[in-house]
């Protein structure tokens, strides 16, 4: 009797499977799918541009944000950003352009990103240093890539995109640099300078020496310019404090608008994320927020 019973009871069971099953939806019967075969994860476009300057090919890197694309007519201000390239500071500057701008804190911006090739050709100038030397193989080379800058990639940026006339430029160390010494040398190549935790040790400081000198020479391209300068705890804090003062005191003459914002907290492996998020809701800020 005992073992009958137990018989219907697993008859029983398979009967309320078989009926569940058969009761299912179609979806719930079917095999799991494979996962789709992956595609790239596209977040802007890259062109190359074969430079007469440099007597090499450059790849540049570009986001556009969103509203730019849905538009024919909208005209953008360009940022450029030399350390550009994917595996530099390309990304992560984007990422901050694309939040800034989605969460209203900052003006839409065409994102340029230089990506290197020579780093410390392009970055520096001339120097008196050994020391400064040993670096690379090749040094003191910042007025060519400006030339570049200028001459090629401003006029190939202005074929392929709306802009406006309005630019700007980003950098970190060595990059800073390269921002510092193009306010002081050559102003009138872009509307906003950033540098963060520029290496302004470069040559014996002699750059930010002569800054006082290079101001009054430029003072007339400088009017309406601006300029964000910070320094982490790893930077020459003291040079980086006497160039912000020579800023400052040369404003009522040049009409240069400049800001200097330490991050003590930061170590120069960290300042550029908060130090760019922080120089673009101050000079890039929309209308309304201002």
């Amino acid at each position: 009797m005992r073992n009958q019973l137990l018989k219907s009871v697993k008859s029983i069971h398979w009967l309320v499977l078989l009926l569940g099953l058969l009761c299912a939806p179609p979806a719930a019967r079917a095999q799991t799918k494979a996962p789709s075969a992956a595609k790239p994860l596209v977040i802007g476009e890259t062109f190359t541009l074969d430079s007469k300057v440099l007597g090499e090919t450059r790849t540049l890197n570009v986001y556009l944000p969103g509203g730019y694309a849905k538009s024919t007519t909208m005209r953008l201000p360009v940022l450029y950003m030399p350390d550009g390239g994917l595996n530099e500071d390309f990304l992560h500057v984007a990422g901050l352009v694309q939040i800034s701008v989605d969460n209203g804190t900052m003006r839409p911006f065409i994102l340029v990103g230089i990506a290197n090739t020579e780093r410390r050709r392009d970055m520096t100038g001339p120097t008196d240093v050994a020391e400064d030397r040993k670096i690379a193989p090749r040094v003191g080379g910042s007025a060519a890539f400006r030339q570049f800058i200028r001459t090629e990639l401003m006029p190939a940026v202005r074929a392929r995109y709306r802009t406006t006339d309005e630019t700007a430029i980003v950098g970190e160390s060595l990059a800073g640099l390269f921002v510092v010494e193009t306010l002081l040398l050559e102003p009138d190549l872009f509307t906003s300078y950033i540098a963060i935790d520029p290496s302004v040790w470069w040559n014996k400081n002699a750059l930010v020496n002569q800054a006082p000198k290079l101001l009054h020479a430029h003072a007339s391209q400088l009017a309406g310019k601006a300029v964000y300068l910070t320094a982490s705890s790893h930077g020459d804090v003291a040079t980086m404090r006497q160039l912000a003062d020579g800023l400052k005191s040369t404003e009522a003459q040049t009409k240069l608008r400049s800001t200097y914002d330490p991050l003590p907290d930061e170590t120069h492996g960290t300042i550029y994320h908060p130090a760019a998020l922080r120089a673009f809701r101050l000079l890039f800020k929309p209308p309304a927020a201002k």
